[in-house]
């Protein structure tokens, strides 16, 4: 397979998760789509500020093609997190437009340099990259929070899918992942019913002598 082959099937896998995560915003209220859903804080439009930031970063300065906006210092201790959350003050429709801009930019850098292209990364122990490896981290990397976005979503409203064509809600879907857990919770509780009878039916262990 040729060098620009391999670039362009990446690149295609990116555009489409992008898109992916993007559509888990859709028809969810101010609230619910900034609502921490973990321990941590981790929200659905947290994870798309965050998303914007990083690939801004790489496919900007990594290759020495700055992104036209401001970031947050990589190196600041007292802006780490600040892009996993959003603030009153910013709006959904800011934070997925500076999103779609920085796709823009970072598409026209992946355009054009070959895939061998070099480029430095200074937060890596490792700092000298190519294009194939950053291509690779940021595909990695956005597909890993797609997955956070599909059970934050699941958690709202129960709304499941692979993109926005996949996720429109059906009762006869809901039906089905209802008895799906219905059966996967029976299948827990046996399982731990069944340990529980095993460790009491284990003859006692008799000490050393």
């Amino acid at each position: 397979m040729s060098d620009d082959c391999v670039k362009a099937y990446l690149h295609e896998c990116l555009r489409w998760v992008r898109e992916a995560v993007l559509a888990k915003l859709d028809g969810l209220s101010e609230y619910d789509v900034r609502r921490p859903l973990t321990p941590t804080g981790t929200n659905l439009l947290g994870l798309i500020k965050h998303l914007a930031t990083w690939e801004a970063r790489y496919f900007g300065e990594v290759f020495g093609r700055p992104f036209p906006g401001p970031l947050p210092r990589w190196d600041d201790e007292a802006e780490r997190g600040a892009d996993l959350w959003v603030t009153e003050h910013e709006t959904r429709a800011e934070v997925v437009d500076r999103y779609r801009r920085v796709w823009e930019h970072a598409d026209a850098t992946i355009s054009a340099l070959g895939i061998d292209a070099p480029g430095r990364v200074p937060w890596w122990a490792d700092p000298d990259v190519t294009l194939f490896n950053i291509l690779v981290h940021v595909l990695t990397e956005t597909t890993r929070h797609a997955g956070h976005a599909d059970v934050l979503r699941e958690q709202l409203d129960g709304v499941v899918g692979l993109d926005a064509e996949s996720m429109v809600p059906s009762g006869r879907r809901a039906a089905f992942w209802a008895n799906r857990r219905a059966r996967i919770e029976r299948a827990a509780s046996a399982a731990e019913l069944r340990a529980g009878v095993s460790s009491s039916a284990s003859p006692p262990v008799r000490p050393q002598r």
